[in-house]
């Protein structure tokens, strides 16, 4: 007989809830996890995973193209294959999420594949029948795709789902929205041939980012020939008899624009239907589940990680969250996340990567404190290693508290800006001011010599510059 009583049941099986799943079982608990649909989640099967595969051949096709720069004969009339790639990243996926599965068996977690709802003092009914019981309750339930009344999703007007599986290469693509998952998909269908236009309500191209980051992204993102329009909203679309006609309105101005496929990336809700939450206390704003700093609901025993439970919409911060959830409530020590020790990255190309406050958003804050800033800036021509791989263009970004040397911010633009953050994340968890970062020995030659420049020039003491 199938066990129906644990300590703990997670309800969705993305990068917050699996995490959870398994950290509880580490702790003693016995533990359930329920999910509809594929372990892993949006993140392992729809976003996150397959994305990265689509652009990781898109690299390797733009360095096949470029081969001869390198002194490799033969290889500059590479193609795409559209089929071999979306192959390939359902595979990677696929594979992800077998492992997802071993974890939960290996670790002891009962596993439900249905939906859950929350049916009072502590049970979940599942849409198969089933009706579990649980001291504690972790919803993980992630997000969807904002949809936009002025374009229906259907054949030709895509979600990042349909995004990942295309058939064909189109030759004209709108990207509506140009946030992270808005670049990155206009980034790979510039690479393997669309005619792409990219589009957005602010005045820049990933307007969460530094300005000047934002700004330099706009510039590489137009040298690839992708046509960027900001400040610029979609009203109407009609289906014509070969792809899809839009009406644009830039401040006031219209104009119409026909593409073969549109890809709508506009923003995330989360997914808080049908779980019941009209017959608890936990109080839903902008589709998102409110909770405290331990991810704790007002509906006692019930807690929200993840994206359901607001921004920043990022699985790394899901499974942070995860952890510090399940050890709160075994008792453990246990401290809120510092939203501005949490990375975020753009896997575009060039990628952008950023921790902590933005030059802006800096000023601004020493404004009120009575405070300045420090801040600064190196550049990859200046570095060997970034020269020697043919990809030297780019910027590091640093941002400190002038008096206290505090690092405020941290913002990379370059090919490799997500495996370099990191350096950053870590300083900024351990409260390194400017003293420790200067003082610390980075190899020779390594990318990551332009963050070490990059914190000296903000004190007036880069040697390379």
């Amino acid at each position: 007989m199938t066990k129906t009583t644990f300590d703990l049941v997670v309800v969705g099986g993305g990068p917050g809830g699996y995490v959870a799943a398994i950290r509880a079982a580490q702790l003693g608990m016995s533990v359930a996890l329920v999910e509809r649909a594929e372990l892993g989640g949006i993140c392992l099967n729809w976003g996150c995973i397959p994305t990265k595969a689509l652009l990781h051949s898109a690299t390797v096709l733009r360095a096949c193209r470029e081969a001869a720069h390198y002194g490799v004969a033969g290889a500059g009339e590479a193609r795409p294959d559209l089929a071999a790639m979306v192959a390939r990243s359902r595979k990677v996926a696929g594979r992800l999420g077998q492992g997802v599965a071993h974890l939960m068996k290996k670790n002891g977690v009962t596993v439900f594949a249905a939906s859950a709802k929350l049916a009072g003092g502590g049970r979940l009914a599942l849409d198969n029948g089933s009706m579990l019981s649980a001291k504690h309750i972790i919803l993980a339930t992630g997000a969807r795709a904002r949809e936009l009344p002025a374009l229906p999703l259907g054949e030709r007007v895509w979600a990042y789902r349909q995004a990942l599986v295309p058939a064909e290469i189109p030759k004209s693509l709108l990207v509506v929205g140009a946030g992270a998952i808005g670049a990155e998909f206009a980034s790979f269908y510039r690479a393997v041939g669309a005619e792409v236009t990219l589009i957005d309500m602010t005045a820049e191209i990933l307007p969460q980012e530094d300005a000047e980051i934002s700004a330099l992204a706009r510039k590489a993102f137009e040298k690839q020939g992708i046509h960027v329009l900001t400040q610029c909203a979609v009203t109407s679309s009609s289906l014509t008899a070969t792809g899809v006609k839009v009406t644009l309105d830039r401040q006031g101005k219209r104009s119409e624009l026909e593409v073969d496929r549109v890809i709508v990336a506009a923003g995330i809700v989360g997914n808080v239907e049908n779980l019941g939450l009209e017959q608890t206390r936990v109080k839903v704003e902008r589709t998102h589940i409110v909770t405290d700093g331990l991810c704790r609901t007002a509906e006692p025993g019930v807690y929200a990680i993840g994206d359901v439970a607001g921004a920043p919409w990022l699985a790394h911060k899901a499974s942070h969250e995860a952890v510090l959830c399940v050890e709160a409530i075994a008792g453990k020590p246990a401290h809120p996340i510092d939203p501005l020790r949490i990375p975020a990255c753009t896997y575009s190309y060039p990628q952008v990567a950023s921790i902590g406050m933005s030059e802006a958003r800096a000023r601004e804050h020493a404004a009120k404190t009575g405070g300045d800033i420090r801040v600064g800036k190196f550049t990859f021509a200046g570095n060997g290693k970034a020269i020697a791989m043919g990809e030297d263009q780019g910027l590091v970004k640093t941002v400190f508290d002038a008096k206290s040397g505090e690092l405020l911010g941290a913002h990379i633009i370059h090919p490799e800006a997500s495996e370099l953050i990191t350096g950053y994340g870590v300083a900024a968890s351990l409260e390194a001011t400017e003293e420790d970062l200067m003082h610390t020995v980075f190899a020779h030659p390594t990318l990551s010599e332009t963050l070490h420049e990059s914190v000296l020039s903000a004190f007036g003491r880069a040697l390379h510059a």
